[in-house]
C-alpha cells in the first residue's frame, strides 16, 4: 500500500479586517478539504494587510504570542474538524521580541510547535527587519498524520541551504507561505518567473514537491501601497509546474503525490548518496576557505 497526499495553496486577497480575513481563510479551507486536499497552505501574513511595506510602529500591536494568536486560536478547530494539516503564518511576539513565524496544525489541531522565519529581507516594498528578529528556531521538519513537511516562510524560498536543511532533516514536501509583488523602486521589475523558478530549483535538487502560497491584489497604504502578483503554484518532485495560477485568480491548488514512490525516486537519483559534505565549509564559513 503506497502513501499518498494531497496539498493544497490556497490564494486570495486580504485586507485590514483580521476577523473577515480568518474567515476567508477558513472558507477556503472547507472548499479545499472538499476536493479532497489534506495539507492546506495559506498566504504569509493573512492575518491583515502586508504591513512590511513601509515602517510603522503601530503595528507591533497586531502581534500575539503564538499559542495565542487569533489565527491559530480560529484554525486550530477547522483543522480538527475537516482532519487537516494547516501551517499557520503568524505574526508572534515572545516578550521583547518579535518574529514572523509559521505555526503547524496537526489533522487533529494540535499545535506542533512554531517556526521562525530565518532570512529577514530589507529593501523597498519588504522591510521587514524593522519588525523582526531573524528566527531562532532553525530550519524544522514536522511528523503530521499526513507526512514529514518542511515549511519556510517567504525570503526562506530563495536560499538552497533552506531547502537542502530541511530535505535533509527527512521532509517529504516544501512549503512556502509568500507575499511578493511589485517592486516600489523600479517599475520594470518583474521577480514572479524568477521566483517560481527558485522553488523549482529546490523540487529538482532534493527530489521534493513544493508549494508556493502567494496572495493577491492592490494594497493601498503609505509609500504608495503594494501590489502582489499571485501566481501561487504546485511543482512535483522533477520540479514540473503540476498546478499554478498564471496570476491574480482567486482560489484554490491541489495535487496528490505518492510519497513512496517519490522517495525510490530520489534515492535513484543519488543526490544524497552523492553529496560531499567534507567540501562545504565555504557554505558555513561564508566566505571561501
Amino acid at each position: 500500500m503506497t502513501r499518498t497526499v494531497t496539498v493544497a495553496a490556497l490564494q486570495t486577497a486580504y485586507g485590514p479586517d483580521m476577523a473577515a480575513n480568518i474567515a476567508r481563510t477558513i472558507d477556503l479551507v472547507r472548499e479545499a478539504a472538499a476536493k479532497g486536499a489534506q495539507v492546506i497552505q495559506p498566504s504569509e501574513l493573512f492575518q491583515g494587510p502586508y504591513f512590511c511595506v513601509t515602517q510603522e510602529e503601530h503595528w507591533f500591536a497586531a502581534a500575539y504570542p503564538w499559542r495565542e494568536h487569533p489565527c491559530v486560536l480560529a484554525l486550530a478547530p477547522i483543522a480538527a474538524e475537516l482532519g487537516v494539516v494547516i501551517p499557520v503564518s503568524i505574526f508572534e511576539r515572545e516578550g521583547p521580541h518579535y518574529f514572523n513565524s509559521v505555526v503547524i496544525l496537526d489533522a487533529d489541531g494540535s499545535a506542533l510547535g512554531v517556526y521562525r522565519k530565518s532570512h529577514i529581507p530589507d529593501g523597498p516594498g519588504y522591510q521587514e527587519k524593522y519588525y523582526f528578529r531573524p528566527g531562532d528556531t532553525g530550519f524544522k521538519v514536522w511528523d503530521t498524520r499526513f507526512g514529514r513537511i518542511g515549511v519556510g516562510i517567504c525570503w526562506d524560498q530563495w536560499y538552497p541551504e533552506c531547502a537542502r536543511a530541511m530535505a535533509l532533516q527527512g521532509a517529504e514536501i516544501l512549503l512556502y507561505p509568500t507575499a511578493i509583488g511589485s517592486e516600489p523602486h523600479d517599475e520594470s521589475l518583474d521577480t514572479r518567473d524568477p521566483w517560481r523558478r527558485a522553488m523549482q530549483g529546490h523540487a529538482v535538487s532534493n527530489v521534493i514537491p513544493v508549494v508556493g502560497a502567494n496572495r493577491i491584489g492592490f494594497e493601498p497604504g503609505a509609500g504608495g501601497g503594494q501590489s502582489f502578483y499571485g501566481a501561487s503554484f504546485i511543482s512535483d518532485h522533477r520540479g514540473d509546474l503540476v498546478a499554478a495560477f498564471d496570476g491574480e485568480e482567486q482560489g484554490i491548488l491541489t495535487a496528490t503525490f505518492d510519497l513512496d514512490h517519490i522517495a525510490t525516486y530520489r534515492a535513484a537519483w543519488g543526490f544524497f548518496r552523492d553529496r560531499r559534505p567534507d567540501l562545504y565549509g565555504a557554505l558555513a564559513q561564508g566566505r571561501p576557505v
